[in-house]
């Protein structure tokens, strides 16, 4: 039984192959079939491979997982000893990786299946598309203030409030970088709109939609953001892993009989943390319990710490909907629908 550490890059890869005593071999191949071929020929199914996550992390499990016992993809974000290492290369790092797989050491993540896959990278698109278009609308709104013209943001959300920008008869050179801007934020509303129902159309076949989306507060959209952060709820041994998952529970330092309690750990998907919080927003205006659950967190701790308190509420509900296969017929007084 061996113990694999894999460094891996964009066109090759460094294995170190060690037992629990020491290193055997250190080898680089190419990442094609021939160079995957090679390296096949030198482990067994007895082997574990550890590998970090990287952009073609996918590719190198699915062409190697058949020829070893198992293959560990490592979290990178709480494994920091290679980032910390002094002697930072592909051999080193493919050592550090097998030894500390041999002591069984490495923080795992998970790996979403290839729709889940390909479902988060347009959510990812949309996303960077939508962040896009907000740094587009500020400079036409930066723009207008400089000639002392006062307009909402919230304006430039439709056609209408576009064309508007146009009607203040600024210099020829001002107004031809308006039309640029605004050409711009249109096609982006048009990509948005296409990412958006191919969302939610593929959104639709994802387990536990349906149970999402009767939850007063998550459309299709949300839905289908929040199901692919989450993957396989079973992972999670209890909602509290799952909100520790989502980066909203507090980082606690304790010392000697002093325990003191942080900020949230932001940790994990930054959109799927602010999908949630987005959804908890709509989902307490109808939920008289988690109204009054954010109303008593506001008296003490104030707005914002409550909004954070109740969306991870919320997040314990969606754990329960999911977990026990829940569909609401009335979520504002918590009737559950007859199957």
């Amino acid at each position: 039984m061996g113990y694999i550490g894999v460094d891996l890059h964009t066109n090759k890869f460094t294995a170190a192959y060690r037992t629990s005593d020491e290193v055997k071999w250190v080898g680089t191949f190419n990442l094609d079939l021939v160079g995957i071929s090679k390296f096949r020929e030198k482990i067994s199914r007895r082997d574990s491979i550890a590998v970090e996550t990287t952009g073609n992390t996918r590719y190198f499990v699915e062409q190697i997982s058949d020829a070893v016992k198992e293959v560990v993809i490592v979290n990178t974000r709480q494994f920091e000893v290679i980032k910390r290492s002094t002697k930072k290369t592909d051999e080193n790092d493919s050592k550090t990786l097998a030894f500390f797989l041999s002591k069984g050491l490495l923080p795992r993540a998970r790996m979403k299946d290839k729709e889940q896959s390909q479902l988060s990278s347009l959510i990812n698109t949309r996303d960077k598309l939508v962040q896009l278009r907000t740094v587009l609308k500020n400079k036409i709104h930066n723009i207008l203030t400089s000639y002392g013209i006062k307009l909402k943001k919230e304006s430039l959300s439709s056609n209408k409030g576009l064309e508007s920008v146009f009607c203040y008869g600024l210099d020829p050179l001002v107004t031809f970088e308006l039309e640029i801007i605004v050409g711009q934020i249109k096609s982006l509303n048009e990509s948005i709109s296409k990412l958006e129902n191919q969302i939610k159309e593929h959104g639709k076949e994802l387990k536990g939609y349906k149970n999402l989306t009767s939850i007063k507060g998550i459309g299709g959209l949300s839905a289908s953001i929040l199901l692919t952060v989450i993957g396989d709820v079973n992972d999670f041994s209890d909602g509290d892993k799952l909100a520790s998952y989502f980066g909203i529970v507090p980082r606690i330092s304790s010392s000697n009989e002093t325990t003191h309690h942080g900020r949230i750990t932001r940790q994990g998907d930054k959109l799927g943390r602010t999908t949630l919080v987005q959804c908890t927003l709509i989902a307490k205006r109808y939920s008289p319990y988690l109204q009054s659950y954010y109303e008593r967190i506001k008296s003490r701790r104030g707005s914002g710490k409550a909004i954070i308190a109740t969306a991870r509420k919320l997040l314990l509900i969606i754990y329960r909907t999911l977990k026990n296969d829940w569909i609401f017929e009335d979520f504002t007084n918590f009737v559950l629908a007859n199957k």
